[in-house]
């Protein structure tokens, strides 16, 4: 096990789809907190995140198990995307069971031409996620303002911004990290709340 723990994300994915299932309960300790944490800041709901959470890891098995993982050096990035995805979903049948259709609607906000370079539940969590961080971002230290900054409003890759400011990847995801849980304690501090609706 101690070997298992100082393999990179990589090493454990290769490890795990060759059959040693002791390397994927390594990925999951080491990144569940960070990932359930993401998807409950999104949803808002424990339950809800809980389950997504299980969702999640769930298709990264499937996908990993099948040999079709290919995110070379980015698996944690790939995770929080399936996660992502995942959520988009589950608000995308919540519209749908909770909404008539707005097909009888001369103007139709879901065919509105300034809208489609995403889809409308992207640019909703997008739209919502970036109101409610703009309060905070300008209280952050300079270095975490700055990949936060090119990270949500510049739409960056962490291998971008890493080039950009002259960091490692690693050192660009610490600082998003610790921008995020800064973030939140002042939040927390200030009684705000960072919701979805």
């Amino acid at each position: 096990m101690d070997i298992l723990l100082s393999m990179t994300d990589e090493e454990l994915v290769a490890s795990y789809a060759e059959g040693n299932n002791c390397a994927f309960e390594v990925l999951l300790s080491r990144h569940k907190q960070s990932l359930f944490s993401y998807i409950l800041y999104v949803v808002r709901n424990s339950d809800l995140a809980d389950d997504i959470f299980q969702d999640t890891f769930i298709k990264a098995i499937s996908t990993i198990k099948q040999g079709k993982y290919t995110e070379s050096g980015k698996f944690r990035a790939w995770i929080t995307r399936i996660a992502h995805n995942l959520i988009i979903d589950y608000f995308r049948q919540e519209r749908h069971e909770n909404t008539i259709s707005n097909d009888e609607y001369e103007f139709d906000l879901f065919n509105n031409s300034k809208l489609c370079d995403d889809n409308i539940e992207v640019t909703m969590v997008k739209t919502q996620v970036l109101d409610d961080v703009r309060k905070l971002v300008e209280f952050l230290p300079e270095s975490q303002r700055e990949v936060l900054t090119m990270r949500y409003y510049q739409e960056l890759s962490f291998k971008e911004i890493a080039d950009k400011t002259g960091v490692s990847i690693n050192t660009a995801l610490g600082r998003m990290r610790y921008a995020i849980l800064n973030m939140r304690k002042m939040a927390n501090e200030n009684r705000m709340v960072l919701s979805m609706s």
